[in-house]
């Protein structure tokens, strides 16, 4: 009787027998990185709307500035600690992790120019929202009990190409929608890459050729319905390093 063999595969042997993503996914390839955006937006109503926590088209800072993270539970929540994640003045990736206290507050000494992701970074998780701010303006949020923001937001980082490969939107009620991607180069306005319409069916496309978004370029999509619903969505990218 033959003996049972296994047979050890090499993922380096090969990258063309890769699935892009997959490859990018095991560090195939030094230079890239992959982006996994995904939102959510619980009161889309007969206007576009940005598909994140609190609704509304979203407004980026002007300006970079120091975010205030605070918990509307107050001091009950001392001891979280939340990682706000962005860019720069520069649109150099920034991350910075701070902990509540106090009435359950505290403020990033880095300055943000973009914020697109935000999320709980110890076991203590908040018993409340969380809000990501400078001033009155709301940057993020993280929406009890999801310990994470949920936005379909991001903006490419500076010396990155964003390639744009997969994107996805679904409907919690039997309502017509309109969905759209957008992107903005910096100093330009927001153009429509993508747009679907749908009643209730949930939808996704993969881009057989990617779409290649520049550095500093923001991305996001938006959506509106024939009523009132709540909508998911999101876009995934593969992020290349811009050689000098």
């Amino acid at each position: 009787m033959k003996e049972n063999t296994t047979m050890a595969i090499n993922l380096n042997l090969s990258k063309a027998v890769l699935d892009p993503g997959f490859a990018v996914g095991i560090n195939n390839f030094k230079d890239a990185s992959s982006i996994d955006k995904f939102g959510y937006n619980p009161d889309v109503g007969t206007t576009f709307e940005t598909i994140w926590d609190l609704g509304g088209t979203y407004v980026h800072p002007s300006s970079a500035v120091a975010m205030t993270v605070t918990s509307a539970a107050g001091a009950t929540d001392n001891g979280v600690e939340i990682t706000v994640v962005g860019l720069d003045t520069n649109y150099d990736e920034l991350s910075e992790t701070v902990t509540l206290a106090g009435l359950g507050t505290a403020t990033t000494t880095g300055e943000f120019l973009r914020v697109f992701r935000a999320y709980v970074s110890n076991g203590s998780e908040p018993t409340a929202n969380v809000t990501i701010k400078n001033g009155v303006t709301n940057y993020a949020q993280i929406t009890f009990p999801y310990n994470q923001t949920m936005m379909a937001v991001y903006t490419v980082p500076n010396n990155y190409t964003g390639y744009l490969i997969a994107g996805n939107i679904s409907i919690e009620k039997q309502k017509e929608i309109v969905a759209k991607l957008m992107t903005r180069q910096q100093g330009g306005v927001f153009l429509t890459k993508g747009i679907i319409g749908s009643f209730a069916v949930p939808f996704q496309r993969r881009w057989v050729v990617p779409q290649a978004i520049p550095e500093k370029t923001d991305i996001e999509i938006r959506a509106k319905a024939g009523a009132t619903t709540s909508m998911a969505a999101g876009f995934e990218l593969i992020l290349i390093e811009n050689k000098v």
